[in-house]
């Protein structure tokens, strides 16, 4: 069974730091494109962060950019989100995605999915 698995999030302080991981199961990533969106409670589902398995440019939100960065473990079968400075706003859901559309990757509208991870950013 096609599996997307994820671990890290948590809880942290505003301009800390937390790691989100997600691990593909049962199939190999090298023709899909993968990558994080995140929904919070009353709010709109929102891209974060994204990049084609064969190693393209990454593509990032606005409101990451210069904060967050998506790496790929080939040898691992997993995709890596570091968010630094981390702030309040993103307090969410944060989502695994993969697909063959990077589009669809940033839209939440991937093909597999990973189960979600909370982050809270509190003090």
């Amino acid at each position: 069974q096609v599996q997307l698995v994820e671990s890290g999030g948590g809880l942290v302080q505003p301009g800390g730091s937390l790691r989100l991981s997600c691990a593909a199961s049962a199939f190999t990533l090298d023709r899909y494109a993968i990558g994080w969106f995140r929904q919070a409670p009353g709010k709109e589902r929102e891209g974060v962060a994204a990049i084609t398995w064969t190693g393209g440019v990454p593509f990032y939100a606005d409101f990451v950019k210069g904060r967050f960065t998506i790496s790929i473990d080939t040898a691992k079968n997993t995709a890596n989100l570091e968010m630094n400075a981390l702030k309040p706003d993103d307090t969410a859901v944060y989502y695994c995605a993969a697909d063959s559309s990077l589009n669809a990757v940033m839209s939440g509208t991937g093909k597999f999915r990973g189960q979600g991870a909370q982050v809270t950013v509190s003090s």
